[in-house]
């Protein structure tokens, strides 16, 4: 063998016996009869150890020309496979450089081979969570799935601490994900405008991008998302601090098919940048506000640009007043709205929730949130003008009573399907005479949720302006009684569908009893979470009357094992969902009822039944295994 230590390979088959003699006595040579000789030298083997393993003597280049020549993905993600070197270096490939053999031959083996690539239309989905999310990952992800129809969608949430997500990771999903639609960073922080830049040179095809918390991502990253993806239309920007009016000014120049935007806590966007979106846009059918230091001038943009405008949230916009909304309102160019959603404006009051219901002629939903300057009157003289309403939801708007309610309904009585009041301490239990009203015929869903102050006289007149209500949620309403909700139960002609009654104290075994026998045979769902005063009478109420019921939640009931022996026994009833968390006497002698129950059942609850042992509830495992028990 003829070693040279310039490139450490051995070459030929025989020894320079000069250069071995002149080694030295370090050396022992020995010549068997028929075998080669044997060499002592104990820095030839240093140098022997100290040798790179073979599989990395050939440098990056050569690498790159034969990985390039590989003729299917197939192969290239076998070489992925051998080390970590040589995936990095695949993910660096992109497919225009990608070699295709031009011969009759070879044009012929790779048309029969099954292993051929496939040009992706992006359909395959990957999330990297926390300390999932590394480069080497992507880079997999990138060699990965170039050949199995490609990469659409790529989620990265968190990162690792010590071996993060950087730019080279989305370098290589650049590369090797041309087909990528959808890019989503949440608090990435180590992702930045190289990153970015290196998605707009290779993903043409994004169509949705999603930046959350990713402070170093500046105007400059989203400028290059702008000119090298022009098919954009979705654009979500949150808690992005670097962000500002230059990067919306540049979607605005270059992405003229985006449909959806949504700007949440961005402190560098202003009435400038999001002047120009709204107003070159003209496909933008959803916007989202959040939080922003925009002023009454971009809501006026919104109200003469917005006429693709389907679906519009606003909140927090401090700086709005009420001349914006009054002014988004009166410019008559939102017609196609059907969904509007305001959180925490002081500019939303009477007069300018008049105006935008007076201008948005084609409102369905209308949602509003601690808009505490909105009272009777408004609230009336808008759903006056908004004829079309269809669903009107009302949070902490503490300046609306009882009077604005009933105005309200009158007004809408023939359009409004649903009907939600959450927290609105100015409503007062008050006793009306609703014999000269006019009942709402199209109130289909009821939700009223945590009002203190509506009890048992509001809740009965309710049921008697209400006759088609079918899916009522009264959650938190404490003073409310039997008598209280009897006239609902009486006047709801149509039959009840979903009833949540959860934290209803006062409710007791009779009303269920007139539940289960007035619509037992419409009843599907019912929650009577924390009504401490039903006992088993409810369950055989309901186990001899309602026929569809599928779901039921008795947590924190006086329920027994009797009860649940009861309910095992009705052969009518499939129950698919039973919660009895909380029921103290609940006890291990149920586990044959629960058994029994359980050949239908696909949920079961039974969390702090403490009278339920650790091995009863392992036995109810074993039984019911097609079943999800909360233990």
């Amino acid at each position: 063998m003829d070693f040279s230590g310039d490139d450490e390979l051995y070459h030929g088959s025989s020894l320079d016996l000069g250069r071995l003699y002149s080694i030295g006595s370090n050396v022992d040579v020995y010549y068997p009869p028929t075998k080669r000789a044997r060499i002592t030298a104990p820095f030839i083997f240093d140098r022997v150890q100290d040798r790179k393993p073979s599989i990395e003597v050939l440098p990056d280049e050569c690498l790159f020309e034969i990985f390039r020549r590989l003729p299917s993905a197939k192969e290239r993600t076998s070489c992925a496979c051998v080390s970590k070197q040589w995936l990095m270096l695949l993910s660096s490939i992109c497919k225009a450089e990608i070699e295709r053999n031009t011969s009759s031959d070879d044009i012929e083996k790779i048309s029969s081979n099954e292993d051929q690539d496939i040009e992706g239309d992006g359909y395959l989905t990957r999330c990297l969570e926390g300390k999932k999310a590394t480069d080497v990952r992507l880079a997999a992800i990138a060699v990965g799935t170039s050949g199995r129809g490609g990469l659409g969608k790529l989620s990265i949430r968190g990162s690792n601490s010590v071996h993060g997500v950087t730019n080279r990771g989305l370098s290589a999903v650049a590369r090797g994900c041309p087909s990528l639609r959808s890019l989503s960073l949440w608090d990435v922080s180590s992702i930045g405008d190289e990153g970015l830049s290196h998605i707009a040179k290779g993903c043409h095809m994004l169509e949705k991008l999603d930046l959350c918390q990713s402070s170093s991502i500046t105007n400059k990253g989203l400028i290059a998302i702008a000119e090298g993806c022009p098919n954009l239309t979705t654009l979500n920007i949150e808690s992005c601090s670097k962000i500002g009016n230059e990067g919306l000014q540049a979607i605005a120049r270059f992405c003229p098919k985006l449909q959806s935007i949504s700007i949440k806590d961005c402190p560098l966007v202003g009435d400038h940048g999001l002047s120009s979106l709204l107003s070159s846009a003209s496909e933008l059918s959803r916007v989202k506000l959040q939080a922003l230091n925009i002023t009454d001038f971009s809501l006026a943009v919104i109200g003469h640009y917005g006429k693709a405008i389907t679906n519009l949230v606003l909140c927090g916009l401090k700086n709005v007043t009420e001349r914006g909304f009054w002014v988004m309102g009166v410019a008559q160019g939102l017609q196609k709205l059907v969904s509007f959603s305001v959180t925490s404006c002081r500019g939303v009051t009477d007069a300018s929730i008049e105006a935008m219901g007076k201008g948005c002629t084609n409102l369905k939903q209308m949602c509003l949130r601690k808009c505490c300057f909105v009272s009777d009157s408004g609230l009336v003289a808008f759903t006056k003008a908004a004829g079309s309403l269809e669903s009107l939801q009302l949070e902490e708007c503490n300046r609306v009573t009882q009077s604005g309610i009933i105005g309200a309904l009158s007004n809408i009585k023939t359009k409004l399907k649903s009907l939600t009041l959450v927290k609105c301490m100015g409503i007062k239990d008050i006793d009306v005479e609703v014999s000269m009203l006019s009942p709402c015929e199209s109130l289909r869903s009821l939700s009223i949720q945590n009002c203190p102050g509506f009890g048992s006289a509001s809740m009965a007149m309710v049921g008697k302006l209400c006759p088609q209500i079918q899916n009522v949620d009264l959650t938190g309403l404490h003073g409310i009684t039997d008598a209280g909700l009897l006239p609902l139960l009486e006047n709801s002609v149509a039959g009840l569908v979903n009833m949540n009654l959860t934290g209803c104290w006062n409710l007791t075994d009779n009303i269920v009893s007139a539940l289960a026998r007035l619509h037992g045979g419409t009843l599907e769902s019912l929650n009577l979470d924390g009504c401490w005063k039903i006992t088993d009478a409810s369950l055989l109420a309901i186990a001899h009357n309602c026929l569809l019921l599928n779901d039921l939640d008795v947590s924190k009931c006086a329920i027994t094992d009797a009860g649940i022996a009861v309910l095992s026994g009705a052969r009518q009833l499939s129950l698919q969902v039973l919660s009895l968390s909380g029921c103290s006497e609940v006890s291990s002698k149920s586990v044959p009822f629960l058994t029994k129950l359980g050949q239908t059942l696909l949920g079961l609850n039974l969390q702090s039944c403490n009278s339920i042992g650790s091995s009863t509830i392992e036995l109810l495992m074993e039984n019911l295994w097609r079943c999800d028990i909360l233990a």
